[in-house]
Parts: structure tokens; sequence; C-alpha cells
């Protein structure tokens, strides 16, 4: 297994590539659980399936593969114990997604596109961007209907996840 923390996140999406470096010290287990995905290919073909303007993207439910009515209920079929910390959920951070439950996180993710402040100490923040911000923002804004909850997330066009590969920042 690499260092992970040394190690990137490389997220190439349908509008570029995002890049993410992790917080091993203070999300060990999540961002071991995320590289084991990854490394699995589980998130390869997955979508950003909620996008909510001026907050976040998430991604990482495997229902986005395809367009499955349950979208954004699925996961890995395992649960994660959460690791709240003190950093601060701001543009750029990338954080697990989970229910009401806080130990309810899988695979899910999400990446802020703004200070979210709210969230601090209550999710995962689990790494940051280090480069793609453009991308960020074009996925950000990207056109949004009307989700099957009444939100305003439902990106009008795929906005899929070709592939997360874990690289040595190194290299």
């Amino acid at each position: 297994m690499a260092d992970l923390s040394t190690s990137i996140a490389v997220i190439e999406t349908d509008a570029g590539t995002l890049k993410l470096k992790f917080w091993p010290e203070i999300a060990p287990k999540t961002v071991e659980n995320f590289t084991k995905l990854a490394g699995e290919g589980f998130y390869d073909g997955t979508a950003f399936h909620r996008i909510v303007k001026g907050f976040m993207i998430q991604g990482g439910d495997p229902l986005s593969k395809e367009d499955h009515p349950n979208v954004g209920t699925g996961g890995p079929g395992y649960k994660i114990k959460a690791e709240f910390n003190d950093r601060p959920h701001v543009k750029g951070v990338i954080s697990m997604a989970r229910s009401q439950h806080p130990d309810s996180a899988g695979s899910q993710f999400f990446i802020c596109l703004a200070e979210a402040n709210f969230l601090d100490g209550q999710y995962t923040a689990f790494g940051e961007l280090i480069e793609g911000d453009d991308v960020l923002d074009a996925i950000g804004n990207a056109p949004t209907l009307m989700s099957d909850s009444g939100e305003k997330s439902k990106p009008e066009t795929r906005m899929g996840v070709k592939s997360v590969k874990i690289e040595s920042a190194d290299a």
C-alpha cells in the first residue's frame, strides 16, 4: 500500500481532472477506505449525482453508474466510523457524505464549492483539492433540475467520473 500521506487522488471527470491530497493524520480510516475503493475501481463509471450550487458536488454512489431511481442511497455494502475533526469545510475540501447517523458513511463523498462551516465537526473531512479548481467550478455550475426529494440538485447533463486513481504526489 502506498504511503497515504504522500498519495493523491486523481479524479478524471467529463469536465476534466481533479487532484486531491489526503489528510491521513486526522482521518486515517476514511482515507484508507477511499483509497481502497478507488484501487478496486469502485468509483470508475460513477457520476456526480448531486450538485448544489454554491455548496457542494456529491459523488461516489455505485447506483449512479446507471440512471437508477435510488441514486443517492448506494454504497459499498458496509459503513465506516466517523472521524470528525477540526478541519473547516471550505472550498475544495473533500468530505464523506452520510445519512442522519454519524457512522453511516460508505463510499459517497462530496467536495465543497464554498465555505460550509455548518458541516464542521459533523462530517469527516479527509482531504483537499490541489489541482482542478476550474473543473470543480465547471461541475458546480452545471445546470440542475429538481431531484425526487424536491431539491434543485439533479444535474441536467450527466457529470461522469471516468476513473479515480491513487498516485504518489511525487510522480
